[in-house]
């Protein structure tokens, strides 16, 4: 759907970058595909970007100044077309801005740029939301990338030696994701041992998210050693999500979450909605490596 982008480095690492969403639906080093397939039979996508808001709304909408405007899941912005901005051999820069169809859901001017560029075993991001508006914008950003599992041989299993390693110890509780993706204010135990998630698919019955997380990086690591390593700039909260029969694991970075249950509030009251000023630019960074 769209057009899709080719880009490569100079070490002969491969990209390939989608209009549509301006979602990366490859990344190849050497020989091997990094990026998760979309086989719809288990999840249809490969790494979104979520805006104008990240997770569940309550009652499937947001409200601003009273009025109710519907609002899915994630946001609009990974199922619109995006425009190419500018383009070299390893680098694209994609544009969404406001029109009809937005504001049907959101009644605010905005651009959302989304710059990719491809290095030597590595993948950057750098995401500017843009208020060319008169009031403040309310926004939440997230990036949802899924990675193979298993990426470097092995088992998908509770002993096949892959885990998530943390920059730093995180609260080794999340929130529990009650009916329709609204957060609940009871809490489930992650079971980190440390600075380390051991991954076992039977423990993934939801996502496991990490409100206001220590942490700016996080390590999809496999039994030979080799990880793929997800660095963030400027977005508090993380996730680790995949579905118990999938091949693939999903580490996210969101600047804002899901509704509590039970929220009423207007969408600029949204606990961790960020709020851009009139003529006021806001950027946010996603560093993807292989290392080993």
């Amino acid at each position: 759907m769209g057009e899709r982008i080719d880009l490569i480095a100079q070490d002969g690492s491969t990209a390939t970058v989608a209009t549509h969403g301006a979602e990366p639906v490859s990344w190849r080093v050497g020989e091997r595909e990094y990026l998760w397939s979309g086989d719809p039979a288990h999840w249809n996508r490969h790494a979104p970007w979520l805006f104008p808001v990240v997770g569940a709304s309550a009652r499937g909408a947001v409200k601003v100044e009273g009025r109710s405007y519907p609002m899915g899941q994630h946001g609009f912005a990974r199922d619109l077309p995006f425009t190419v901005i500018a383009r070299t051999d390893d680098s694209v820069v994609l544009r969404l801005t406001d029109g009809p169809e937005t504001r049907e859901h959101y009644p605010f001017a905005f651009r959302l740029d989304v710059a990719a560029r491809l290095r030597p075993s590595g993948l950057d991001f750098e995401v500017t939301v843009g208020n060319p508006g008169d009031r403040p914008l309310p926004y939440a950003l997230g990036f949802h990338p899924a990675f193979p599992w298993p990426f470097a041989g092995g088992e998908r299993a509770r002993d096949g030696g892959y885990a998530v390693a943390f920059e730093a110890a995180e609260r080794p509780f999340a929130p529990k994701v009650g009916e329709g993706g609204l957060l609940l204010r009871d809490e489930q135990p992650v079971p980190l041992d440390g600075a380390s998630l051991p991954l076992d698919p039977a423990i993934f019955t939801e996502a496991f998210v990490f409100r206001n997380a220590k942490s700016r990086v996080m390590r999809f690591t496999g039994p030979d050693g080799a990880a793929i390593r997800m660095e963030a700039e400027d977005f508090p909260h993380l996730a680790v999500w995949t579905k118990p029969t999938a091949p693939f694991l999903s580490l996210e970075c969101w600047t804002g979450h899901a509704d509590w249950a039970g929220f009423d509030g207007e969408l600029a009251e949204r606990d961790s909605q960020r709020l851009l000023a009139p003529g006021a630019e806001a950027r946010h960074g996603v560093r993807l490596s292989l290392e080993g």
